[in-house]
């Protein structure tokens, strides 16, 4: 044991402070359980706080036609078959009890003049559903969410990496980490733990992710403990993140820019969209328009930079200002750009992981007991393609039933195991690192795999492409080993960038490999060499370690829900 090495226990840990962590980390206080939420980001700066659009419930506030059957229907049509009918049913169905806590703890919704909460439309939903605060809804949930568990008094670690989730004979017994400013170990005994820290968007060059977060944590903490990952090559591209600057390469600009009369144009002048949706043109889905943007560049037809032109300078100033803000503002900070003058460079980028660790629709089990996984880091909900205003529901309504499922869990055990052997594993593995003074730079590597996910496993694939992905990854997980670890007075984030390396090397892994095996187009994964989709690929694609790739069924839709499926025009609705 280390002298520095802090030991503490609790009755449940949630790694992760995002939405769904804080989320789970709220009902178990309320519940009075013993909970510790630990995380690597600032809890007021969390990757939640990026999300601008809205949040979606089947309140009927606008449209009372509206129903939870009719927004499971409308997720599971957009999914493409793959979203699991059971964890859909469960997220429409709770949602309005989420937006009720949210209101409950002081969240500022945007309203009608007669009080009832505002809901706009997105793409793909029959109804308006979507509520929102401006174009900052997950910074106000974050806020909210923060503020609520400061009332509880929830310890908040928000400088503690977790390396390892510690697990014996197939159960959880808590986890081991260390602390991003000076170094010292923690061991966190705990009898359940929450997984909750988020997607692998981060491993590709361009994404919406900033550089600390979505490397693939979860896959890497998930799979080493014991559990599977599922439909990992399932990765929303954004249709528009920024360019330039390099150090801000894929910051959104919001799908509102297109949902107010944005127009995309190549290096032409064409407004290209006439090519591949002439109906819908820039309100068509993201799938579609990422794959327009993608072929217009690849076929030499994009920018200077590689990217296509998005312009809403023909737009009213007043809209811009109103209805557009962050954009406007965040063009300003980042380019010097007025877009009310000139048109925004932007490219597909990497956006969100549709696909995360193998759950139980249910309670979000992974199969390892005591285990859980929540929000962006879970799989089922998504399928090939994501439904705006989907992810932020989701955090609401899996971090109380998964809060619920661990508080029973951790009162239902009789006495915990613990493992000495699994701690001395972790303890060793933080050593070696430190030790480590190979001459692999950590950043190189870690841009060596972004460049491969980029060039080989985008927005489309082929074999031959995924099978040169596959083997320049061999090249680098073998220089992973050679690395340099070097620890300094600012801190330990060059021990954090080695562990955020090996998680985005076993995340890419894990996406390679389940691209090459679904051999079909469907919703966000576009194969060239096979252009179609496959009804015999209507299965979840389960990853469990190098080389293992296993079909997994999908249980039927009920027959109330299927009866309302069908294709929903996205004309005049925003796809945030």
């Amino acid at each position: 044991m280390h002298s520095s090495e802090k030991r503490i226990a609790t009755s449940v840990l949630v790694i992760g402070t995002g939405g769904s962590g804080l989320r789970a980390a709220i009902e178990l206080a309320e519940r009075g359980v013993g909970v510790l939420a630990v995380g690597k980001r600032p809890k007021a700066d969390a990757h939640t706080s990026l999300a601008a659009g809205g949040i979606n419930a089947a309140l009927a506030t606008m449209d009372p036609e509206d129903s939870w059957q009719q927004h499971a229907a409308d997720t599971l049509t957009e999914s493409y078959l793959l979203a699991n009918p059971q964890t859909v049913r469960i997220v429409t169905e709770g949602a309005a009890r989420g937006i009720e806590d949210l209101q409950r703890w002081g969240m500022p919704f945007a309203r009608e003049e007669d009080g009832r909460i505002s809901q706009r439309f997105f793409g793909a939903h029959t109804y308006r559903r979507t509520a929102y605060a401006g174009d900052y809804t997950g910074l106000e949930i974050q806020r909210t969410l923060v503020n609520r568990a400061t009332q509880l008094d929830v310890p908040i670690l928000d400088t503690v990496y977790i390396t390892r989730i510690l697990v014996r004979d197939n159960a959880v017994f808590g986890a081991y980490g260390f602390d991003l400013t000076d170094g010292s170990r923690y061991v966190i005994h705990a009898d359940a733990v929450i997984l909750a820290a988020g997607g692998h968007t981060r491993i590709w060059r361009r994404t919406s992710s900033r550089r600390d977060e979505n490397t693939g944590d979860s896959f890497r903490l998930a799979a080493l403990a014991g559990c599977r990952i599922r439909d990992p090559e399932l990765v929303q591209f954004h249709p528009s993140g920024l360019i330039a600057p390099e150090n801000a390469a894929g910051t959104l600009v919001s799908e509102a820019a297109r949902g107010e009369g944005g127009i995309l144009r190549n290096q032409l002048g064409e407004r290209f969209m006439a090519r591949y949706d002439l109906e819908r043109m820039e309100l068509s889905t993201r799938d579609r328009i990422a794959l327009a943007a993608y072929t217009e560049i690849k076929e030499g037809r994009g920018s200077q930079n590689g990217g296509v032109w998005l312009d809403v300078s023909h737009l009213p100033r007043q809209t811009i200002m109103t209805r557009l803000p962050r954009v406007y503002q965040t063009l300003l900070e980042l380019q010097m750009l007025d877009i009310t003058k000139d048109p925004i460079e932007v490219a597909p980028t990497a956006h969100y992981s549709m696909g995360g660790v193998w759950v139980r629709p249910e309670d979000h089990g992974t199969g390892v007991d005591g285990l859980y996984a929540i929000g962006e880091a879970a799989s089922g909900l998504h399928g090939a393609n994501r439904l705006g205003g989907n992810s932020l529901i989701e955090l609401l309504v899996f971090g109380r039933i998964v809060g619920q499922a661990a508080a029973e869990y951790s009162a239902g055990l009789d006495a915990q195991r613990r493992s000495a052997e699994a701690l001395d594993a972790a303890r060793a593995e933080v050593d070696e690192l430190l030790a480590a003074d190979g001459p692999e730079n950590v950043r190189s590597l870690q841009r060596a795999l972004r460049d491969i996910m980029t060039e080989h496993a985008g927005v489309v694939r082929d074999e031959s492409g995924l099978l040169e992905g596959l083997a320049e990854l061999t090249a680098v997980e073998a220089r992973i080993n050679d690395v340099g670890v070097h620890p300094d007075i600012a801190g330990f984030q060059d021990l954090a960038h080695a562990f955020d390396l090996k998680s985005a090397a076993l995340a890419a892994r894990a996406t390679i490999e389940t691209a090459l095996e679904r051999r079909e187009t469907r919703g966000c994964h576009n194969r060239s060499d096979y252009p179609d989709l496959d009804p015999a690929l209507q299965v979840n694609l389960v990853w469990s370690g190098p080389g293992s790739v296993e079909r997994e069924p999908i249980p039927p839709i009920p027959v109330e829900i299927a009866a309302l499926m069908r294709e929903v025009s996205t004309g005049g609705k925003l796809v945030e």
